[in-house]
């Protein structure tokens, strides 16, 4: 029964994080030591209940999602004046390439509480002087977006690979710097992650099938559900949010988050 309780209490963290600009990967680490719950098995399970989180925004942004499909299934790959599937591909690359170049490093090196710590308290810097640097707005919504843009969040997106910067926090910064406004970011970020991530969480899933068995297949579908539920209330409460909050206030919570990390995990 206690196992069940923490995979409850992982889905709702991983869902609340995921797409907030905080990381998940902090938070998951952290709770993850405050309830012991490591070792090989418990990074599958995180695996898992990530794509519970990208189920939750491929359901909400679903009509979106078609339209792209939709132009897809006609090759129009290049719509100008509307967001498709090229604005995808282009943000998608960079992140990608990265990923498979620098795979063992970034999993070798970079999940530890030390790394996560660092990119907690970088990436709040980062989203501080995003928020603050004034840039012409060019985009108010993701149809105004353009590719170079797109590219270019692309570009903050690597940062994402280094566990504590968080995915959303990058690519949110990276809109602003780069024209957008921060709802087009945002929105932006939550599109684009779904083939992201579900690409990346299936190729975790693979390399770590060995644990994916019938013993733990209930304990797996129980995070998978609370942080499908959750991330769905959470990426709508944020997208309200981000209409009225400004990033430094995620950021200072971040800090706030760090000190706790430094003094829980790592002392």
């Amino acid at each position: 029964m206690y196992d069940f309780i923490k995979a409850i209490i992982l889905g709702i963290v991983e869902g609340l994080t995921e797409f907030l600009p905080v990381s998940s990967t902090g938070h998951m680490i952290l709770v993850g030591d405050l309830l012991n719950f490591e070792g090989e098995a418990a990074d599958t399970f995180k695996i898992v209940i990530q794509l519970g989180a990208v189920m939750a925004v491929l359901v909400l942004y679903w009509s979106r999602y078609m339209g792209i499909l939709k132009d897809m299934l006609a090759f129009k790959f290049k719509t100008p004046g509307k967001l498709n599937a090229l604005h995808l591909i282009v943000a998608m690359i960079p992140a990608l390439i990265v990923y498979l170049v620098f795979k063992d490093f970034i999993k070798d090196v970079l999940f530890g509480p030390g790394p996560v710590l660092i990119g907690l308290v970088i990436g709040g810097i980062l989203m501080i002087i995003a928020s603050r640097v004034k840039r012409k707005v060019t985009a108010e919504n993701t149809d105004d977006i353009t590719y170079k843009q797109a590219l270019g969040i692309g570009l903050f997106q690597c940062f994402a690979l280094w566990p504590g910067f968080s995915r959303s926090g990058s690519t949110i910064s990276g809109g602003l710097l780069l024209g957008t406004s921060q709802k087009a970011a945002a929105d932006f970020t939550f599109i684009i992650s779904v083939p992201v991530m579900f690409g990346a969480t299936i190729l975790d899933m693979y390399d770590s099938r060995e644990h994916l068995n019938s013993d733990s297949l209930l304990l797996f579908l129980i995070g998978f559900i609370a942080a499908f539920v959750v991330a769905m209330i959470a990426v709508v409460t944020f997208l309200n949010l981000i209409k009225r909050l400004k990033l430094e206030w995620f950021a200072l919570y971040r800090f706030v988050l760090a000190a706790v990390f430094y003094f829980l995990v790592m002392r």
